[in-house]
């Protein structure tokens, strides 16, 4: 039983410091206040919902995943999604603390891929945790052009 919760806890774990570290270094002061939006940029509330769902379908994919996977290739599985989760923080830390969303616009296509890596090796061992990684990609994909539209209505950055 404790072999079986372990995957579990350790996605859980993880998903939380990546929640947490993306949080802290998350500002929504005066400084984003300020910037351009679209208009359909989503109301400020929409975001941790939608990344609370994330985290926890991400989750579940990761689990599937490592599961499914030989014990060989489960190393190279949770590296994945660690490098996936310093990517999610790294963008945060660019777009809010650097104050940079015109670096974070290039960040981001890497993250990207490293989400499209994620169901690429998911889906060859375990075709649910492909399925659950589709709505991190939509997510994503939303928000690089979310981030997109703020550099074209407020570039250049400094």
């Amino acid at each position: 039983m404790a072999s079986r919760l372990t995957p579990i806890l350790v996605g859980a774990g993880a998903a939380v410091v990546v929640a947490a570290l993306g949080s802290t270094v998350t500002d929504l002061g005066p400084w984003y206040r300020a910037l351009h939006q679209p208009a359909w940029s989503p109301p400020d509330w929409a975001f941790p919902l939608g990344w609370t769902t994330i985290y926890v379908t991400t989750v579940a994919a990761g689990v599937s995943a490592w599961a499914a996977a030989r014990p060989a290739e489960r190393s190279g599985v949770v590296g994945l999604f660690a490098v996936n989760g310093f990517l999610n923080v790294l963008w945060s830390l660019i777009f809010f603390r650097l104050r940079r969303p015109d670096w974070a616009l290039v960040e981001v296509a890497v993250f990207w891929l490293s989400i499209v890596a994620l169901i690429v090796v998911a889906a060859r061992r375990s075709p649910r945790a492909r399925l659950l990684l589709m709505p991190y990609l939509a997510w994503v994909t939303f928000a690089s052009a979310l981030n997109a539209a703020i550099v074209q209505l407020n570039a250049p950055f400094a």
